[in-house]
């Protein structure tokens, strides 16, 4: 009585899809061949490496593609830039090519070409650091060359020598400073 319960429930739930999957009986009501079960793991194994081949042929077409959009990033990252300084160009060789320029005249096309400049500075999230004196002296904006006696705050700035620069939040240059010494 107890082996026909066993019988009517598998003994957990693995069992029961291995015999919901199991290749159907030999005639006899035995197990299927060994040839059979055989030539089933063999379609069985042929169809899991062709998956596998599959899934490494996706893998090695993405890794693939992107190595080749970050190579074009990288090629191509200064061409908004370079775009926006073509003008800038343009005007100075323009500027060159004038036969007897006056000083006013030269003065209006550097002030024009320097407005294309700080457009194109603008559009390319480039920004220049321009501390003013008494500013406290940020080391990761400015770097100080000198440290001068001055009436105001230690380590604050005293004059600016040259402008520092920035790529949207990264430092590209940092400003160059003198600093005020200690009192």
């Amino acid at each position: 009585m107890q082996d026909q319960e066993n019988q009517a429930v598998p003994p957990n739930p693995e069992a029961a899809a291995a015999a919901a999957s199991a290749p159907p009986s030999t005639p006899e009501g035995g197990l299927p061949s060994l040839e059979q079960q055989l030539a089933d793991t063999e379609a069985k194994l042929a169809e899991m490496h062709d998956a596998f081949m599959r899934a490494k042929a996706d893998g090695e077409n993405i890794r693939r593609r992107a190595q080749e959009d970050v190579s074009k990033a990288h090629k191509f990252a200064v061409e908004s830039f370079a775009e926006a300084l073509v003008p800038v160009k343009d005007s100075l060789e323009m500027a060159l090519k004038v036969e007897a320029p006056t000083l006013e005249s030269l003065k209006e096309g550097v002030e024009m070409t320097l407005k294309q400049l700080s457009a194109a500075f603008e559009r390319n999230r480039l920004i220049a650091i321009e501390p003013v004196q008494g500013e406290k002296l940020d080391p990761n904006k400015h770097q100080a060359v000198a440290v001068v006696p001055a009436d105001q705050e230690a380590n604050t700035v005293v004059t600016v020598l040259q402008k520092g620069y920035m790529i949207a939040d990264r430092l590209l240059r940092p400003a160059i400073v003198t600093a005020a010494q200690a009192k």
